[in-house]
């Protein structure tokens, strides 16, 4: 047991000690680079910002899809919260076209070193402004699965509204709410929200259709608190076209209202599934396969920046040489992690007191309050 315990704190020495070297080690991943080397670098890096220009191209293909997939069903959602994806998709897609162009262009430049000085102020920036963008993927597939329960509240209520409002068709602005709730099921052979027993709870018929001279139409409506059309039916939509048997739409619970039927073992020959389910299923496969495109866009990126960095200061190394054939170091920073970081944090707070000296000399009167005269006889 002592051997054990020993062991374990020589483990958390050693890492906390290879944890520390990382962090304070004056080069960040140091390594050498031959004239050959930096060529091939250059040239296979020029080559790579092309294939991730494309890679960017079909993220932002990928994005408006999902959000014209969406957009399609929208009438169903409550909120709009899940869009968040499909924008941070094709906003990050433009973005890393135009950063792959600059890329690309560096590693062009960085063959001639009388050219390659001028994007020496530009790169700094150029790559803080391109670690953040490329994140953004990371957080784009993390928020497709993180939005789930989300998308299910938001289908949820916005179809329960849909199956309310079905019976609307000559209300403004509900005109196609049957049309679109009848596509659904169709399309995606579901019924109802849950299941088929939602439109037992909602009057699905409008009265413009109802004979209310009729006995059967009076006693239905009179039975019912708030004075609906209430009946154990479902609208055509919901029929599996599947199912042997013709259709039954109404007298579902009945089984004295058809012959050989009854409804707890023949599943009523309608769609089992509610449309909240199939309509998960449906974005969700989308994000399962949209996930693994937006990592592989995500990694290649990475992976060009850090090249491109390596590229960059290796580079650094042979301006104002006579022999720009020497052999150069290139590195990810020039610092450990904490003296960068510590670093940052420091012209950060300069540039925020250099901002705070500016509005305060802005808003200065530029003059004093004139002096009191001294009275005239």
């Amino acid at each position: 047991m002592t051997s054990i315990k020993f062991l374990f704190c020589n483990l958390n020495f050693s890492l906390s000690s290879i944890l520390h070297f990382f962090l304070s080690s004056m080069v960040l991943l140091k390594i050498k680079f031959p004239f050959q080397k930096r060529v091939r670098l250059a040239q296979g890096l020029w080559l790579l910002s092309w294939v991730a220009m494309f890679s960017g191209a079909i993220t932002f293909a990928i994005g408006v899809f999902l959000k014209t997939e969406l957009h399609r069903r929208s009438e169903v959602m409550h909120s709009m919260d899940i869009h968040i994806v499909p924008n941070l998709l094709m906003a990050v897609g433009l973005a890393s076209v135009g950063i792959n162009i600059c890329a690309g262009k560096v590693c062009q430049d960085s063959l001639d070193t009388s050219r390659f000085p001028r994007w020496k102020t530009f790169l700094p920036p150029f790559f803080c402004f391109s670690v953040f963008i490329t994140s953004l993927l990371l957080v784009a597939m993390i928020l497709s699965f993180a939005l789930q329960p989300s998308l299910e509240e938001s289908l949820k209520i916005g179809l329960k509204n849909g199956i309310r409002f079905y019976k609307d068709t000559d209300t403004p602005g509900r005109c196609f709410q049957k049309e679109t709730i009848d596509r659904l099921q169709i399309e995606f052979q579901c019924c109802g929200n849950t299941n088929y027993r939602d439109w037992f709870e909602v009057q699905w018929i409008s009265s413009r259709y109802l004979d209310f001279t009729s006995k059967e139409v009076k006693d239905r409506v009179r039975s019912n608190v708030d004075g609906r059309y209430l009946l154990d039916g479902v609208p055509f939509s919901c029929c599996n076209p599947a199912s042997p048997r013709p259709c039954i739409q109404y007298s579902l619970l009945d089984n004295s209202a058809h012959y050989n039927y009854e409804y707890q073992t023949e599943e009523l020959n309608l769609y089992n599934r509610g449309c909240r389910q199939a309509l998960v299923s449906y974005y969700m496969g989308l994000m399962n396969t949209i996930g693994p495109c937006v990592l592989f866009d995500f990694l290649l990126q990475m992976t060009i920046l850090v090249s491109l960095r390596y590229l960059q200061t290796a580079m650094e190394g042979v301006i104002g040489q006579e022999n720009v054939e020497i052999e150069t170091e290139g590195y990810i920073l020039e610092k450990g992690v904490k003296e960068t970081l510590l670093e940052t944090k420091e012209k950060v707070k300069k540039l925020l007191q250099f901002a705070q000296v500016g509005d305060a000399s802005a808003t200065t009167p530029g003059t004093q309050p004139d002096e009191e005269k001294p009275a005239t006889a």
